[in-house]
């Protein structure tokens, strides 16, 4: 079973191999088997099994979703569900994960008929249960308890934009070939790839404001003198 974006080897390993290279306790990796998150090996023995790369795979994929999405079981399980149900359209699926990522109170009625009004206005195929509807309107509630978002809508619709191109070039690249990998590939994108988005925020503001302010950025005069040519 290919659930993984990396290209799983068919080489068997004994379970002391599978707990040293995917770095899983014993006792946890029988849990996982005992619940159905991780499939079963391939039995050589009344109580022996070898396993595989997609094992590992497996264990490395559970791992990111406790540790770093912080999901109880029941939400990785729906994750997993949405890889491997062949019967849910790629589409339906990869919202499935995103649900699973995103949780939160429902919407009031007043926030859905701002947001409904919103992605209209922005022109995108949104479904009206999305967790991250609820996301966008209380982080905006909360901006509002401060004065409003700098800027207004001018700059809300300068971040949908752009947004929007990353959502494309994200999208553009899922594997569809491989419908498990595609899922696995948002789900562990969406994870890892939004530190990524707010850390090249911050360093883009102290581009703006140092060109825009005329500040000097702390410790980079020091390194320009040090890489002037000694006379």
């Amino acid at each position: 079973m290919a659930s993984c974006t990396i290209q799983c080897q068919d080489v068997s390993m004994r379970m002391a191999e599978l707990i040293e290279r995917s770095g899983t306790p014993l006792a946890t990796v029988k849990y996982y088997l005992r619940e159905g998150l991780l499939h079963p090996g391939v039995a050589t023995a009344a109580t022996r099994a070898t396993y595989d790369d997609s094992h590992i795979a497996r264990l490395r994929l559970i791992r990111v979703l406790a540790e770093v999405a912080g999901m109880r079981l029941a939400q990785i399980r729906g994750v997993l569900t949405a890889i491997e149900d062949d019967s849910v359209s790629l589409h339906d699926a990869l919202g499935c994960a995103h649900r699973c990522l995103a949780a939160g109170p429902a919407l009031d009625e007043a926030a859905r008929v701002e947001m409904t009004e919103l992605m209209h206005t922005l022109d995108w195929n949104v479904a009206p249960q999305s967790p991250a509807l609820g996301e966008l309107a209380r982080a905006l509630t909360a901006i509002r308890s401060f004065g409003g978002l700098v800027g207004g809508a001018e700059v809300l619709q300068t971040y949908a934009e752009a947004m929007h191109q990353v959502a494309e070039a994200e999208v553009g690249s899922v594997p569809t070939a491989d419908r498990a990998a595609a899922v696995t590939h948002v789900v562990v994108g969406t994870l890892l790839a939004e530190p990524v988005l707010l850390a090249l925020r911050r360093l883009a503001h102290q581009d703006i404001s140092s060109r825009r302010f005329g500040g000097q950025i702390a410790g980079t005069e020091g390194a320009r003198r040090s890489e002037r040519p000694q006379t």
